[in-house]
């Protein structure tokens, strides 16, 4: 059990630091067009950019970016820590077993 929630914690971190890598440039590569020019004023054309309003989206858009990395490497270092434990319970059953003589 210990080894399966070391390796549960260690994919968590390790995707949140993959994504945290990854979604930046996802972020300045994608974007909603028009999304920022959505802010419920007039339909003129804005010449300055509403600071705040990008800053909320970016990091809304990075946190879940980091959220969705931590889920997909806690599930798969999940996986690869209960087939480890696994193979070590089966190993160590395997060694203690008397031999018949």
């Amino acid at each position: 059990m210990k080894t399966v929630t070391i390796f549960f914690l260690v994919g968590a971190i390790l995707g949140a630091a993959a994504a945290t890598l990854i979604v930046p440039p996802t972020l300045s590569w994608y974007n909603e067009a028009g999304f920022l020019s959505q802010s419920g004023q007039t339909s003129q054309v804005q010449a300055l950019v509403n600071i705040p309003q990008v800053i909320r989206y970016a990091t809304t858009r990075l946190i879940r970016g980091q959220l969705i990395g931590a889920g997909i490497g806690a599930v798969a270092f999940l996986i690869l820590g209960i087939i480890m434990a696994s193979k070590g319970r089966t190993r160590s059953a395997q060694v203690s077993a008397p031999r018949p003589s």
